[in-house]
């Protein structure tokens, strides 16, 4: 019988930090790109993978609470772009931003046993370095580090989405 150990098996789980799940909360003001409005879809992006919201019709303040799941390696951001779909041509770009994981991957080494739920871990602040439109907090919650953010996008003439991280992990790679 293998006895529990907490040095990783090499396996095609090599170099995983552990999962990312991202909570497409929804839209905030985006560009229109019909006349009725923009039919806006979100696409994450990091290395090879690549993840998509559902479409929303005719709406430029969409909601979506979608859950897209990433495995991450290493703290490099997330792009993220927005685009409206269209039938009979290339779906038109509505903005893009990325999400700075580092912060969020900076406190998974911290001992959350003396961590009161609903405890504000950090905060970030907007900057020329994030595409934040407001202050995020990083928080514990419900046994998990979680972060909500809002990203102003960029490349167009307005729009924001409402995002939440959480990172889930997996037994065996701390």
């Amino acid at each position: 019988m293998a006895s529990k150990s907490k040095h990783r098996s090499s396996s095609s789980m090599d170099g995983l930090v552990g999962l990312l799940k991202v909570r497409v909360v929804r839209g905030i003001n985006l560009a229109y790109r019909d006349t009725r409005g923009s039919d806006p879809y979100v696409v994450l992006r990091l290395g090879k993978q690549k993840l998509k919201t559902s479409v929303k019709k005719r709406s430029v303040n969409p909601i979506w609470h979608e859950e897209l799941t990433l495995s991450i390696t290493n703290p490099v951001p997330i792009k993220l772009e927005v685009f409206d779909k269209d039938t009979f041509s290339r779906d038109d770009p509505m903005g893009e931003a990325e999400i700075d994981i580092g912060p969020l991957m900076e406190v998974l080494n911290m001992d959350p046993e003396n961590i009161r739920n609903g405890d504000i871990i950090r905060t970030i602040r907007p900057s020329s370095l994030n595409c934040l439109a407001d202050e995020s907090h990083l928080c514990w919650r419900n046994g998990k580090f979680v972060q909500d953010i809002i990203l102003r996008l960029r490349n167009v003439e307005s729009g924001e989405l409402q995002l939440q991280l959480q990172w889930v992990e997996i037994p065996g790679t701390k």
